[in-house]
């Protein structure tokens, strides 16, 4: 019963907590940065470099205790006796003001030198890629953060201490960073006007990387709302442009952008925008730079000071558009995008400059800049001038486009285009993305049918070049390419076509390459004007299957699946048939990335071809058979992939050996469940009582694996300093797996449920704070619920209450679920269901009611309303028709979908039913129902044409959109009419509903 995509939130990843920081070299820590490296990149080599500090020092707020140490009390100062880990014999002590006297902090705060050479000690011993030393680094962290004046040290160190190496200095800044993160409420004022006193007056120190570092703090200071607080600062980063400090400010602009625009600060920005447009003319390419970048930090969220001043913003940009800095035209570039989606108004009497100026910079020499470039065709394509602004522009902008497709040499050496064969080569793990499993969300249909799990809406389908993971102008011009597709259509074409001719059959192979990615990009656009051309192209393509050159292989498999629906709709022999035989080759490609090209294309195929691929599956089912001995690490998860697309075939059967024994090979730890766990639901989902074999170790793995997460995560609650925090994915897919092997095997599952305590961990799971776990839960519980109910009924009275506090549209994959479930209950329980009716209808009529509710939930709460109005008619429906008569102007598919509920539950109950829940209808609510919906007695109204008395009278027979006609009548017979009295806009008229 699963239906609807699957709307899930992104699910939050917690840091991992320290473990071997052996694994971080400190050479990254030493990497200098240079005041012209880009403000991104600056953020990113600290990250890197910060990145042991930040595991060191994210868990010690949850200590309270010191270890390893003792503290002697004396009128004026506490001494912290700690453990050298590099000489356990030796005590070095650190001297640390009371509390009383850190209040009390003088200007002229100077360290103990027994304190400041411990810290020292510290920073060096941080660099150890011993891992017991490392332990004790965080345990020693640990304590001396128990002491605010352990801060005036690490900002002492940053700043003033330049006998110090910068590295040292630097992290020191660094783990003054994650205090203040974590902990910048609890500093003494005197410690917190310390710091931001030493940032301010250091700010400009020659070294890159201690001004860096300096920058990333002041930025994490002004986060924590310190702008209000600190007034000093905004004049001292106006000054920085003119030095060589600018990164700061920009980084304050990007951090705190609406704070600058606040009223709580007076708006600063109403000086501070004035002064960045006087730097668009400064002498310096930087400053000209990052004065541009300040200010466009500012244009989404349309700062008031800067629309005041967006005439002289444009016309400075318009003024820099010629400039010889690379950086300056990116920053000009990257203006005008975001203009265009907020101020377009501003850009239209000047837009046929603005596109000669794109489509100059699109071909930029430097690639940045035509990749920022790019992206204005990419954003112009949302508008709706696009088409009347791009029509004369199309013969120049389309060959850019193509161009900018092919692979850079630099491109190819990243994906090893010249290795032609490496499927022997085992995966590095830095070649395997992250798997994030999805959680299943659930829906129902409008006449009682059975739902079906929903597609990914957020699929990639451009995994043209996946592995090169950043945006990069091949992509950005393919996308491009493809929305003007779907924005012009056919118009396209004839701009295209001369070109894609000599792309697909040129003798250099990167070429060929990118005119088969052109036609793959626009596929969807431009497919009905391309079918002429696909009977002479698709065969070209299966051809190119069997090119020598790997990345052609792997790009023709991508183009394939994009044009899969047109092949299928051919007579099989024709297409179908070549095609899955060069496909299923290239699965056992040598090469690694056509196997994965391969493996997408036909899960493609798969859902396109359907029943058409029945006389293949002997080989098919071979085939991946085979795969499974072959694949190296990253495609074995792929192949799980089409396996489950795949599910529906009578011969799956073949495939669950090698499936059971990866699933006895992974620990319970291991990731690649994921891949394998959402496999086997698709399976055991399409399998039914088929899976029954196999069904009792897997359901009795799942219960474990939410078990041991549950206790994982109780432990951790209990005690965050000792334990780690458990990854729930493995609980959201395990509850998933469930809810497959419910669905599948109905009431064989009914004896596992018996031998378990399914039930008490789904009632910690439906209570998890993380939505996702929820959101299974809830799926589980309504699989339960119809495959055997007796087991779900005793907790019934306890799991009620929680579904009606999870009817929250705020997390709308929950409160989806959590309705479906409702509904799937209330049919098992009946008139049982009265007592639980209070808690969950008003919640449900609020989500009727509530503007702009997704259609998924919409539906699903129209029909668990309309449940609950079955099986407790009394008092229940009534609600659902007249939250949907009280609907003035639904959308077309709304009232469509309201239309199908309203039949659907007339024609389930009956129509003598229908007749006795519609005769407790108001008048005015059966009127609505029936001019809108057609579901009550038709109703006509009359109005007498004559005196009061008068039998002629004017008859408006509604239809089904409120509209009608009118028809002069004669009532000779009133036998057959009900007569009601109303008024309506003072004017006397009658409501008569015929038999």
């Amino acid at each position: 019963m699963h239906q609807a995509p699957p709307v899930k939130e992104e699910n939050p990843r917690r840091a991992i907590r320290y473990r071997d920081p052996t694994a971080i070299s400190f050479v990254q820590r030493r990497r200098e940065i240079h005041p012209d490296t880009h403000r991104e990149r600056d953020r990113d080599t600290l990250t890197e470099g910060e990145s042991v500090w930040r595991t060191l020092t994210d868990s010690h707020a949850a200590h309270t205790q010191v270890r390893h140490s003792h503290i002697t009390a004396s009128s004026h100062v506490h001494t912290l006796v700690c453990l050298d880990p590099t000489k356990p014999d030796k005590m070095i002590k650190l001297m640390c003001k009371p509390a009383v006297q850190v209040l009390a902090l003088r200007m002229e705060w100077q360290p103990d030198e027994q304190g400041l050479q411990q810290v020292l000690q510290l920073l060096k011993d941080s660099q150890s890629p011993d891992t017991a030393t490392q332990r004790a680094v965080q345990e020693k962290l640990e304590q001396l953060n128990q002491y605010p004046d352990f801060n005036n040290y690490l900002i002492f160190v940053l700043t003033s201490l330049k006998s110090e190496d910068e590295p040292t200095r630097s992290l020191s800044g660094l783990i003054l960073k994650n205090n203040v993160k974590a902990h910048y409420q609890n500093f003494p004022p005197a410690v917190a006007d310390f710091i931001k006193r030493e940032c301010l007056n250091n700010i400009g120190d020659p070294s890159p990387l201690i001004r860096a570092t300096i920058g990333i703090l002041i930025t994490t200071i002004a986060s924590k709302g310190e702008l209000q607080t600190w007034p000093e600062l905004l004049p001292q980063l106006c000054n920085l442009l003119n030095s060589e400090d600018y990164n700061t400010c920009e980084k304050i602009c990007e951090d705190s952008s609406e704070l600058l625009d606040s009223d709580a600060l007076n708006r600063p920005l109403n000086i501070m925008i004035p002064k960045f447009l006087q730097f668009f003319k400064h002498c310096s390419p930087k400053i000209r730079s990052h004065a541009i970048a300040c200010v466009n930090q500012f244009i989404i969220g349309r700062a008031q000071a800067l629309m005041d001043n967006i005439d002289t913003f444009i016309e400075s940009l318009f003024a820099l558009a010629g400039d010889e800095d690379c950086e300056v035209r990116k920053n000009v570039c990257r203006a005008l995008v975001m203009l265009l989606e907020v101020r377009i108004d501003r850009l239209i009497p000047h837009m046929h400059s603005i596109i000669q100026y794109m489509l100059q910079r699109t071909q930029d020499a430097d690639e940045n800049v035509a990749l920022e470039a790019c992206e204005f065709w990419l954003t112009l394509a949302e508008q709706p001038i696009c088409k009347e602004a791009l029509s004369g522009h199309l013969v120049q902008l389309i060959p850019i486009l193509v161009n900018g497709m092919k692979y850079s040499e630099i491109d190819i050496i990243l994906l090893k285009g010249d290795v032609e064969e490496d499927d022997t080569v085992p995966d590095s793990e830095q070649d395997i993305k992250p798997r994030f499993h999805k959680s299943r969300t659930v829906t129902l249909q409008h006449e009682g049918g059975e739902g079906e799990e929903g597609e990914d809406i957020d699929e990639d389908e451009d995994d043209d070049d996946d592995t090169l993971s950043d945006w990069n102008l091949r992509k950005c011009s393919a996308a491009a390419l493809d929305v003007l597709a779907n924005v012009f259509r056919d118009e396209l074409l004839p701009h295209l076509l001369p070109l894609l001719k000599g792309l697909l059959f040129h003798p250099d192979w990167v070429i060929k390459e990118s005119g088969i990615l052109v036609l793959g990009a626009i596929a969807e656009g431009c497919m009905q004007g391309m079918v002429p051309y696909l009977p002479e192209l698709i065969p070209h393509l299966i051809q190119c299957l069997c090119d020598k050159k790997a990345l052609v292989r792997s790009i023709a498999c991508w183009t394939l699946s994009r044009y899969a629906h047109w092949v299928v709709s051919q007579p099989p022999d024709a297409h179908l048939k070549p095609l899955m035989t060069e496909l299923l080759k290239r699965i056992l490609d040598g090469n690694k990335r056509v196997q994965e090209a391969a493996c997408s294309a036909f899960a493609t195929l798969e859902e396109e071809a359907c029943t058409e691929l029945v006389p293949y599956l002997s080989f098919i089912l071979d085939t991946l058979v085979f795969a499974f001995g072959k694949y190296q690490h990253k495609n074995l998860l792929i192949l799980y992939d089409a396996i489950g697309t795949l599910a529906d075939s009578e011969y799956i059967q073949k495939l669950m050996p090698p499936l059971i024994q990866k699933w006895n090979e992974l620990k319970d730890e291991d990731k690649d469940l994921f891949p394998l766990l959402e496999c086997l639901s698709s399976v055991a989902t399409a399998l039914q009582s088929g899976f029954l074999p196999y069904c009792e170790p897997v359901y009795q793995r799942c219960v474990t694996l939410v078990q041991k997460t549950l206790a994982q995560a109780m432990m951790y609650s209990q005690q965050p300093d000792q334990y780690e925090a458990p990854d729930k994915d493995f609980m959201i897919v395990a509850l998933d797996l469930l809810s497959g092997l419910a669905e599948g095997l109905g009431g064989h599952v009914d004896q596992l449920v018996a031998r378990s305590n399914i039930m008490t961990l789904l009632f910690q799971c439906m209570q998890d704070t993380m939505p996702e776990v929820r959101q299974s839960s809830f799926a589980l519980l309504g699989d339960l619920t119809k495959a055997c109910f007796p087991h779900v009924k005793p907790c019934i009275a306890e799991f009620m209450p929680i579904l009606g506090t999870n009817l929250n549209p705020e997390f709308i994959s929950v409160c989806n679920n959590a309705t479906w479930a409702i509904g799937e209950i209330c049919m098992q329980m009946g008139v049982e269901m009265q007592p639980y009716v209070a808690l969950v209808l008003p919640h449900l009529v609020e989500i009727i009611n509530r503007p702009n509710t997704p259609k998924t939930l919409l539906e699903n709460t129209a029909i668990t309303i309309g449940r609950l109005g079955y099986v407790c008619p009394q008092e229940d429906f009534i609600f659902f028709c007249d939250a949907v008569a009280s609907w003035v102007n639904p959308k077309d598919d709304l009232r469509d979908m309201f239309y199908k509920i309203l039949h659907g539950f007339k024609d389930q109950v009956g129509e003598e039913n229908w007749q006795q829940f519609s005769e407790q209808f108001p008048p005015i609510l059966k009127e609505r129902l029936s001019a809108c919906y057609g579901v009550t007695k038709w109703l006509f109204i009359v109005e007498p044409l004559g005196g009061g008395n008068s039998s002629i009278c004017v008859l408006h027979c509604p239809d089904r959109g409120g509209e009608g006609r009118d028809w002069p009548l004669r009532l000779t017979d009133r036998s057959h009419a009900l007569c009601v009295s109303m008024r309506f806009n003072s004017n006397p008229y009658s409501l008569l509903t015929f038999d």
